[in-house]
């Protein structure tokens, strides 16, 4: 059995697989199908065939390369056991995908025993990695490559925060979203997983997250916490298995944070 940890020019082969399968399909609408999958709380979850072929090319890779590891995908589900196990989201952010926003990205997570361990987010309109190699974070681009470092002593009333969309905070009335964003600077929405990255990259404070599943997060916690920031749900506990979850550029104020969430 190969129980191997990969090296991470793995995960770049398995990001370049997934990017020939959506960047073509990106604001093309005559290559792309789009179809919807019920989901508790949304009338529209879209899917597309962007989504299906990159979590197939990827998986087709891991099986050639690592038949004894476990992989569960968004489109096909969970194939397989062990202790390590790969976590993708094909296109996270189908919706601006469909819009033609490039805030959209492949993750490809990498759990041992349960706990991400490495981490890829790929933007190929934009060029752009982020990603974990197990010890430290980097991302690279047009601007070339440099190793990540949260944001570090920003106080709360200095601090940046964002959430992907409003539409989940009228459904969580026990999170006390009010309280958080009175005592921030400013909020901005939209940033899907590209907002994650940006927080590891230094760039946003905090993230907070309704109803993630673990395709959703997986990939982005070794990325953040290797930039020196802190993932958890919002009871503080880890973050792989999805749920309300709360990414913080440094523990100070990820702790202020949590404290207002759940006053």
């Amino acid at each position: 059995m190969n129980h191997a940890v990969p090296d991470i020019a793995f995960l770049h082969e398995l990001a370049d697989a997934a990017d020939k399968q959506t960047l073509p399909r990106f604001r093309s609408q005559l290559n792309l199908h789009v179809g919807s999958k019920p989901k508790e709380g949304f009338r529209f979850d879209p899917v597309t065939d962007a989504d299906r072929e990159a979590e197939r090319a990827m998986r087709d890779l891991i099986t050639s390369r690592y038949p004894d590891h476990s992989v569960m995908g968004e489109e096909f589900g969970l194939t397989g056991s062990g202790p390590l196990q790969w976590v993708l989201d094909p296109v996270d952010g189908t919706r601006p995908f469909l819009c033609g926003i490039p805030v959209w990205g492949t993750l490809i997570g990498l759990t041992v025993e349960g706990r991400g361990h490495m981490g890829m987010m790929s933007q190929p309109l934009t060029g752009e990695r982020f990603w974990a190699d197990g010890q430290h974070a980097w991302r690279s681009g047009p601007q070339g490559t440099a190793q990540m470092q949260t944001r570090r002593g920003i106080p709360l009333e200095q601090a940046i925060l964002h959430l992907t969309s409003p539409e989940p905070i009228a459904r969580h009335p026990q999170v006390n979203f009010a309280a958080l964003e009175a005592s921030t600077l400013m909020i901005r929405y939209g940033g899907e997983c590209y907002a994650l990255s940006m927080l590891a990259a230094g760039q946003i404070d905090l993230c907070l997250e309704y109803g993630l599943q673990p395709y959703d997060i997986v990939a982005l916690v070794p990325i953040i916490e290797q930039a020196g920031g802190v993932v958890t749900t919002l009871s503080g506990g880890r973050p792989e298995a999805g749920g309300n979850i709360l990414a913080s550029g440094c523990p100070q104020l990820h702790e202020q944070a949590l404290r207002l969430l759940n006053s």
